[in-house]
């Protein structure tokens, strides 16, 4: 039975997202950014998380062909996905997919964990083999259905380190030179490892969401979807934005988590 709850301006509605956003008006989204199940086995409860291979491919079509309907001319949408050591083809597999409905305009790697020199950063979740790497990245496919939407790339900018290319790469925030530059498509975002109940154990650090958000472009105004909320991290970085989300969820579970997260419980 369909429930929806609104915390401080973040809908969390209790559904299948399928049927939602059916219900939903066209051009109505300004960012969609979400991490669907990936189709590998994992516990959530409610959802059946080991489809074929076809069978997923065309449940995740028909969610790009409403994201694709929701999503204003102008939007963006980012789209979270990891391989794994057996299939290691999947995030590319589901990016081709959506890129029959959208235009791919970004490629963007979250780096979990990483190591320089001798100096680890970051978490991961090790792997017991032989045969394979630990896997410390995953996908941010960024989308959009022009793939010429303007974006504020320095509103997740980092410092220059020297300051004299200011002046040189003349980098402008909102008409004024700005003393950051492009964060570029690699982003290292270290997650804490899952030790509560209250947490997602296949969730991503809100710090995910605020840079799409971010990068997007904020304005008062601004809409944001995740159709696969999980623990509520996107509602989380939208409720730190100061925006509105709209979060689907078919676990009672996981809406309950989301409510206690947002209500910082």
């Amino acid at each position: 039975m369909r429930q929806e709850t609104i915390i401080q301006n973040q809908k969390i509605i209790c559904n299948d997202c399928l049927e939602e956003m059916k219900s939903m008006s066209e051009d109505c989204i300004d960012v969609v950014v979400f991490s669907p199940p990936y189709n590998v086995g994992h516990n959530y409860n409610t959802y059946d998380d080991n489809l074929s291979l076809e069978d997923y491919i065309v449940w995740m079509s028909n969610i790009f062909i409403e994201v694709k309907r929701l999503l204003k001319p102008n939007g963006s949408f980012f789209l979270n996905i990891g391989g794994t050591c057996k299939e290691p083809w999947r995030a590319m597999q589901l990016a081709m997919c959506a890129g029959k409905f959208f235009v791919l305009q970004n490629d963007i790697v979250w780096v979990k964990s990483i190591t320089v020199a001798d100096n680890s950063y970051g978490h991961f979740k090790p792997i017991n083999s032989s045969r394979f790497l630990n896997q410390q990245h995953e996908s941010i496919f960024h989308f959009t259905k022009t793939g010429d939407v303007v974006l504020d790339r320095l509103s997740i900018g980092v410092p220059y380190q020297d300051e004299s290319n200011i002046e040189r790469w003349a980098h402008k925030s909102k008409g004024e030179k700005s003393n950051k530059r492009c964060r570029g498509n690699v982003w290292h975002i270290p997650y804490k490892t899952v030790k509560s109940k209250k947490k997602h154990t296949a969730g991503f650090p809100i710090e995910l969401p605020e840079n799409c958000i971010r990068l997007h472009g904020l304005r008062p105004d601004l809409v944001v979807l995740d159709p696969f909320l999980g623990a509520g991290s996107t509602l989380q970085a939208c409720k730190k934005l100061n925006l509105s989300g709209i979060g689907i969820e078919l676990d009672p579970y996981y809406c309950c988590l989301a409510e206690d997260n947002l209500n910082g419980e």
